[in-house]
């Protein structure tokens, strides 16, 4: 754990330092929501949103009143971590799963030091683990603690039903920040909604073992999640037409899907450095917050 840690802190001041050389200071921005809270009233003027009224205080006959808002300094960040089977693909150390719980611990603790209230669910086809929201390094710590130590009981996905769950349990607007592989059917629609009611954030992990496979003939492949031993003939067009659509196609759906729906969509692979990455999906959605 503690040469975890570590390295988690190496990644995490590279990327303050990359971040607070670009935009003067304004690391803790890419963590906040566009979220309001209530702050008092002030006199009605021509122009404002009737919808603003404060009916109650108006009512007392000494004017007509709107409320007035402010930014919420505290934002509420909740992860969902896919930790199903079809995460354990990748060179030793460096799989899929690897990476989604360095990326989810590395930005858990970057927010909490930013003062924001973190949560995190891990699921399979069910919820492996959940860790109600708080803030506070031991929080921070418990957070790491917790992903880095799971071994899930299941190896199917349903990131669906991760999805409903997310939506029922969050009543307020948050930044949701979704890893995965995305290897699952039907997840669509709960996704949507996702992203209508919180900022959401998608990060697609993939290997490059899914996209370009070599050319060995007949080989048996093992199905991580079913556990059953396919022959295929890794030769032929038909395989690599399949293996095109089962993740080409889907990854640029995906993109596409985010794009329409108004969230953040980053690749990240298991071979490549995901700090610049990151530092760049950060400079978007500081970017985004600026000019809205």
């Amino acid at each position: 754990m503690k040469d975890i840690l570590k390295k988690l802190r190496k990644y995490e001041i590279r990327i303050r330092k990359a971040l607070n050389s670009h935009m003067q200071g304004d690391f803790h921005s890419i963590f906040k929501g566009s979220g309001l809270e209530y702050d008092d009233v002030r006199a009605y003027q021509y122009g404002d949103d009737v919808r603003t009224i404060d009916w109650n205080v108006s009512a007392k006959g000494h004017g007509t009143f709107v409320k007035t808002f402010k930014e919420e300094k505290e934002q509420n960040i909740f992860f969902i971590l896919d930790v199903s089977a079809s995460q354990e693909i990748g060179a030793k150390g460096q799989q899929k799963m690897d990476v989604s719980k360095e990326i989810c611990a590395l930005l858990s603790m970057s927010a909490i030091k930013e003062n924001s209230q973190v949560g995190l669910i891990c699921f399979s086809d069910q919820k492996e683990k959940y860790v109600k929201p708080g803030k506070g390094m031991k929080h921070s710590f418990n957070l790491v603690n917790e992903i880095f130590r799971l071994q899930p009981e299941s190896k199917k996905t349903d990131l669906g039903k991760a999805f409903r769950f997310t939506l029922d349990l969050l009543k307020r607007k948050s930044i949701v920040i979704l890893i995965s592989d995305f290897i699952d059917e039907n997840y669509e629609h709960d996704l949507k909604g996702l992203s209508r009611k919180h900022d959401l954030v998608v990060i697609h992990i993939s290997d490059i073992r899914e996209t370009t496979f070599p050319n060995l003939g007949i080989i048996p492949i093992k199905d991580k999640e079913s556990g059953k031993t396919l022959w295929r003939n890794t030769s032929s067009s038909e395989f690599r037409n399949v293996l095109n659509q089962t993740y080409g196609e889907k990854q640029s759906a995906l993109e596409q899907f985010c794009i329409k729906n108004e969230a953040n969509y980053l690749k990240v692979r298991t071979d490549e450095d995901y700090v610049p990455k990151l530092i760049k999906l950060f400079k978007v959605r500081n970017k985004a917050r600026k000019s809205g």
